[in-house]
């Protein structure tokens, strides 16, 4: 019984398969595969399968047998016939083989194209590649090998510190609160004799990014100080504002006066640029940094016309600011602080009172020591003895220094302590100024109480009709709504302005004890140079006098006035009136 699996019986072909392989379906048509010596021509499995079967053997396909055949005749290359042909081996060691290298990127431009491995055995040079390590013996082979190489780069170290050309970035702290230094100065008059007033050049130099250049200079004249001052009151209700110095109608061109006020304003524009929120305020820039300031600042008053003095931040809510009876302040740690603000102001007014009378005092001892040495020079005019006259007019000199160490002395204690008092009798005023603002504020939020009481008085009179007046109803409760949402609003604005009115006193004294402790410093200071001065001078004049050569010490040859007639001098009257007597 034939095989169901078996192949068609080839007849008269048997006898050549004992000797054939048959044909692979990817080998070509005609090419046979010939065993190698050694080896039986018949692929014989481990069953012998007889040449005179019909069918052939169930080993047949297995034509990858024949694989091992060709493996074995190529078994010198390990490549196969890609391979080259090996050249005999020779008694010499072969060199160590060579890392698998890539091929240089043509694009690549990051590294020297001309790197080139060298080959422990001196081989022929091969392009380097951008991605390899570079080894320390190819960095400081002296044999050139192409363009040069760039040197090499020591390790970075895990302590030192990596320098930068770049500047350091500014903090956010920094950022927040710039820096500002503002300088007022060169005073000078100008315009004719009704407009004539005082210009006063106002430098800044300021780290904020707010403005166009780190430093710029402007003009301005007192009127504009005043505006400032009155204008950041109007946005910042509150806040203490530092005031400009008062005004003067009498003398306000002489030169000590101009002095002291150029100082005040200086210190103003300091302490508004140093504050956390006047400091970011539009008008103080405006101020700073306008070219064209009466301009823009008429500009500013058009687009906001009814901004003033007295409304601000209250007029945009739609706020009425009434005066109401009188205030009766609630909170007792206001009053403490009012109340001690008012005995600190009468404080303040008594001793800069008693400071007048100082520099008044020191200003008349000026004078007398004008004076004094007035008389001495003329006494030493006279025809005494040369030693004589030569000590008293050393003496007339002596008062003249003495005159000028008391008038400087007065300027110091006005421009150093005096200017502090002042100061800070204004400060006091500006922050009753925001207290009174807090008032307002106060009358406005129960002025909107009131008000909305009123509407819901309406609205119940309408609710009780019933659904007549619908449409006046639906009036009445767009009323009440937007009388709610103004109490809402004007209660957060007179507690926001309490707690920032407790920070701003909590300021203020930090920055008085800071500014008095300074100007007392100063003032002493000034007081002991003043007096060392005096000593100094006074001693020397005593060593003067002490010196040996008495004569030569103080001589100053006597002033001869010609066709003067003898016996008329004031020594011979002296003298005269002294012989009549002794007779």
């Amino acid at each position: 019984m034939e095989d169901p699996w078996a192949d068609s019986a080839i007849g008269g072909d048997s006898n050549n398969s004992s000797n054939t392989v048959p044909q692979s379906d990817d080998m070509a048509p005609g090419s046979t595969t010939t065993a190698p010596s050694g080896t039986s021509s018949t692929l014989t499995p481990s069953t012998n399968i007889t040449s005179s079967s019909s069918r052939p053997s169930r080993l047949t396909p297995r034509r990858l047998v024949a694989q091992p055949t060709r493996l074995e005749a190529v078994e010198d290359d390990p490549l196969g016939p890609l391979g080259a042909s090996t050249p005999a081996a020779t008694d010499t060691p072969l060199a160590p083989p060579q890392p698998p290298l890539k091929e240089q990127l043509p694009l690549r431009t990051t590294l020297s194209g001309g790197l080139n491995q060298i080959g422990s055995g001196g081989g022929a040079r091969r392009p380097g590649d951008p991605h390899r390590i570079i080894e320390e013996e190819e960095l400081y082979n002296d044999t050139p090998s192409g363009p040069r190489q760039p040197p090499p780069v020591p390790p970075a170290q895990p302590n030192s510190s990596v320098r930068t050309s770049m500047q350091p970035s500014v903090s956010i702290e920094q950022a927040a609160n710039p820096t500002f230094h503002i300088s007022v100065g060169d005073p000078h008059k100008v315009g004719d004799l009704t407009s004539s007033h005082i210009v006063y050049s106002v430098r800044t130099k300021t780290t904020s990014k707010a403005y166009k250049q780190p430093e710029f200079e402007v003009k301005r004249r007192y009127r504009d100080f005043l505006w400032l001052y009155n204008t950041l009151h109007a946005n910042n209700p509150g806040v203490v504002v530092p005031p400009p110095p008062e005004k003067q109608a009498v003398g306000r061109f002489e030169s000590n006066f101009v002095e002291a006020r150029r100082a005040a304003l200086e210190k103003m524009l300091n302490k508004t640029a140093a504050h956390p929120t006047l400091q970011h305020d539009a008008d103080l820039k405006l101020f700073l940094e306008s070219e064209a300031f009466n301009i823009d600042v008429k500009h500013k008053e058009r687009k906001e016309p009814n901004l003033g003095e007295s409304k601000g931040v209250l007029s945009t809510f739609g706020i009425s600011v009434g005066s109401g009876n009188k205030f009766v302040e609630q909170d007792d740690w206001f009053h403490d602080r009012r109340v001690y603000l008012d005995a600190l102001e009468n404080q303040l007014k008594g001793l800069l009172k008693a400071m007048d009378s100082m520099v008044a005092q020191r200003k008349a001892m000026a004078e007398a020591a004008g004076e004094f040495s007035a008389s001495l020079h003329a006494l030493s005019t006279v025809e005494l003895s040369p030693t004589l006259s030569g000590p008293l007019d050393a003496l007339s000199e002596l008062q003249l220094t003495i005159r000028d160490v008391y008038d400087r002395q007065a300027q110091q204690d006005v421009l150093t302590f005096g200017i502090i008092i002042e100061e800070y009798i204004r400060l006091i005023g500006s922050v009753k100024q925001a207290f009174s603002q807090r008032q307002k504020a106060f009358y406005s939020w129960h002025s909107a109480e009131s008000e909305l009481q009123k509407r819901k008085t309406s609205q119940d009179k309408l609710l009780r009709q019933g659904k007549s007046q619908q449409d006046r109803l639906n009036q009445v409760n767009a009323e009440v709504a937007d009388a709610e949402r103004k109490v809402h609003q004007a209660r957060l604005l007179f507690e926001d302005m309490g707690r920032l009115m407790r920070a701003e006193l909590d300021r203020f004294e930090r920055e008085k004890v800071e500014d008095f402790k300074s100007g007392v410093e100063t003032f002493l200071e000034s007081a002991v140079e003043a007096q060392k001065e005096l000593i100094e001078k006074w001693e020397t004049f005593l060593m003067q006098l002490d010196a040996e050569d008495d004569e030569t010490v103080f001589y100053r040859p006597p002033v001869v006035q010609a066709n003067k007639p003898a016996g008329d001098t004031a020594v011979d009257r002296a003298r005269a009136r002294i012989d009549d007597d002794s007779d």
